[in-house]
């Protein structure tokens, strides 16, 4: 029978966690069809099948561990059951319940740092133990869900269920046509012995905390101490989110990260920015906004201080004389950080487009590892989220990251007299071994300067 292998993943790219399967054993499937998506520390990747037939086996459930060439499952022939019998219900009820706890923004943002789209490796050891446990458990000792229950709830539901003790037998359904949800074994969980017994009363199967401890395993639940066990919720942190914390904590760890700040008097871009946005956009095709005024900044200021765009290898220092700038975007798992390939290069336009593009590509979870790699400078915006001041932390292995703020009207002194203007707050982390505190103030301040004197941009191109 054929195999369903985990395909190539991309550089560097070795492991993936075993993420949603789109069909469930027995189902039809048809050529080019999803069956199952997995996750990796950079991006989610859907694994087609290469032909028709039957879904006879899945080898790996969800949360299994899994490395490139592995056999996720096997097809076979035949036609199988139709996307609206058992199988396929529940791999619909499974969809649904995720589309109703959904949520998320990706607009270009704050926090890069996390990135590189999150960006290496870090995965709880014990998660694919636990997801093979949940669907193989019941066969395992002898027990089968009776076909009523099977076509009645999906497999996570009754996994939940098995574990908390839960007889779906002689439990209604709220969902469409009686299907049993997750929130109805919760109320079950919860009412089952009332106060907190309920988490005592748990098997010992029951499934332990997803946050890695130092040791790289799921760290056991804690026990409760006030009795509310039955009121906390326990989510399997997804791989780009094991990433994003250990990448964070290397980030601190591993340079001598400094923050510097400054602020700008916003007055002449929002001013030009009024006056040639309608234009703009109707010649262009994209809205004129922020960024890409920062961003041109930003690759002015880098090349009068060129060690702010250098990366420490070892005991070199590599200047970098190009220009590819990470944006910071907020998507539903955490910050990714894709990048704006030779920005220098670019129009305002361009900047505009590429970022608009990028966002998109995040927000639709199809970013690709080549909008992701590289990098030598990033640029995170709390502002749009209502952050007045922050210290960014740094992308790395880069060797700062700028972030912009909130713009709030404050009286100023202009000339000996008090005005009200627009002003942001700037901040500027960087890595004290590869620069020092007078270039981080300088470029700062040259950042400052061509941003309230928009007309200087056009002559740093």
């Amino acid at each position: 029978m054929p195999e369903i292998h985990v395909p190539e993943l991309g550089e560097s790219v070795t492991e993936a966690t075993v993420g949603q399967w789109m069909k469930q054993e027995g189902e039809a499937v048809s050529a080019g069809e999803t069956l199952v998506e997995l996750e990796t520390d950079k991006i989610n990747f859907e694994v087609e099948a290469e032909e028709d037939g039957v879904l006879e086996k899945i080898s790996h459930p969800e949360g299994d561990e899994v490395t490139v060439g592995e056999a996720l499952g096997t097809i076979g022939e035949g036609s199988g059951q139709s996307s609206g019998e058992s199988g396929g219900g529940d791999a619909q009820s499974e969809k649904d319940e995720q589309a109703e706890s959904s949520g998320g923004s990706g607009e270009p943002e704050q926090g890069a740092q996390e990135s590189q789209q999150s960006s290496s490796a870090a995965t709880a050891g014990t998660t694919g133990e636990t997801g093979a446990a949940g669907t193989e458990g019941s066969e395992a000792n002898g027990h089968r869900e009776p076909e009523e229950v099977s076509g009645r709830a999906s497999p996570a539901v009754r996994k939940l269920a098995e574990e908390y003790g839960i007889d779906l037998a002689s439990t209604s359904g709220s969902g469409t046509g009686g299907r049993i949800t997750k929130e109805d074994v919760e109320r079950l969980i919860r009412s089952q012995s009332g106060g907190g017994q309920a988490a005592q009363e748990a098997p010992a199967s029951a499934p332990a905390s997803t946050q890695p401890s130092g040791d790289g395993q799921s760290a056991a639940p804690a026990p409760s101490e006030d009795g509310r066990a039955h009121l906390e919720e326990r989510v399997r942190l997804s791989r780009r989110r094991q990433t994003i914390a250990q990448r964070l904590v290397e980030a601190q760890q591993n340079a001598a990260m400094l923050t510097t700040f400054n602020e700008v008097d916003m007055s002449a871009v929002m001013e030009l920015r009024k006056r040639r946005k309608d234009d703009f956009q109707e010649r262009t095709g994209v809205k004129l906004g922020f960024m890409s005024f920062f961003t041109k900044a930003s690759i002015g200021a880098l090349k009068s201080f060129p060690e702010i765009n250098a990366e420490l290898q070892g005991t070199e220092l590599v200047y970098k004389n190009y220009y590819d700038i990470g944006m910071a975007v907020n998507t539903e798992e955490g910050l990714v950080v894709p990048v704006v390939r030779d920005a220098d290069n670019l129009s305002f336009a361009g900047i505009e487009q590429e970022i608009g593009d990028l966002a998109t590509k995040a927000r639709d979870g199809k970013l690709g590892l080549q909008d992701l790699q590289g990098g030598t400078f990033t640029i995170t915006n709390g502002g749009i989220f209502g952050s007045l001041i922050s210290t960014p932390i740094l992308n790395a292995p880069q060797s700062a990251i700028l972030g912009m703020h909130k713009i709030q009207e404050r009286p100023v002194a202009v000339d000996g007299q008090v005005e009200i203007r627009p002003m942001m707050y700037l901040a500027l982390s960087y890595d004290h071994r590869v620069v020092d505190g007078r270039g981080a103030v300088s470029f700062l301040v040259r950042i400052k300067e061509l941003i309230e004197d928009p007309e200087s941009l056009l002559l740093e191109g």
